[in-house]
């Protein structure tokens, strides 16, 4: 399904990512592990086309990331793929509801449609009854909920999350990651899980890890 090849990246003179090889396959969780430093991140964010590599290729279903055009390339992130992050990433002013319907507006969804959409997300996680509370209103668990149905909205064709346990108590850590394994079986989806939670990377049906700059096995 994503197949990477060479893939480097510096930031001024520093030479992040030297080289990176790497296959994942339709429907498998993958967690990446390994210092900080390493390049974890910043292979997520190429991957999640928020950023473009120095040199190499990304392909998605075939399909060459590096070769998209900026616009395209914006429209084929909000499709087909979906972020989780430390930090639920929430906007504030927003109730549990909205924030879940912003990236199926941005695909041009009618309201009702995201409307609808979102709420059937909403009693997927169990929080229905959270529909009209804003962040400040609800748990960190719940928030990292909210932020996992919003990456959902669009059906997306892999799941990317950087650190997603990493703010959450040992509860809502392991509820969270059985989350994430109840999607897959559910929707077939792929997840990419950066991590230095141990526990995590070992459920995950593959673990690779990472150093300096370097995938070091897969």
């Amino acid at each position: 399904m994503i197949k990477i090849e060479n893939i480097t990246k510096s930031f001024g003179s520093l030479q992040v990512l030297k080289g990176v090889n790497l296959e994942i396959s339709k429907g498998e969780i993958v967690s990446i592990v390994g210092p900080s430093g390493a390049g974890k991140t910043t292979l997520l964010q190429l991957v999640g086309a928020l950023d473009t590599p120095d040199g190499g290729a990304i392909y998605f279903n075939g399909e060459n990331l590096c070769s998209m055009g900026r616009n395209r390339l914006a429209a084929f992130r909000n499709t087909h793929i979906g972020f989780v992050f430390q930090f639920h990433q929430l906007l504030p002013e927003f109730t549990a509801l909205e924030n879940i319907m912003i990236p199926a507006l941005i695909a041009g969804k009618s309201r009702a449609e995201a409307a609808r959409r979102a709420a059937e997300l909403l009693q997927l996680m169990g929080l229905s009854a959270r529909a009209d509370h804003k962040p400040s209103q609800m748990s960190g668990g719940e928030n990292q909920r909210i932020a996992v149905a919003r990456a959902l909205v669009n059906n997306p064709d892999v799941i990317l999350a950087d650190e997603p346990s990493g703010s959450l108590d040992s509860r809502n850590k392991e509820e969270l990651h059985k989350l994430f394994f109840d999607l897959r079986d559910r929707f077939g989806q792929t997840f990419i899980i950066v991590t230095h939670d141990e526990k995590l990377a070992q459920i995950t049906d593959r673990t690779v890890h990472m150093v300096d700059g370097l995938v070091t096995d897969k």
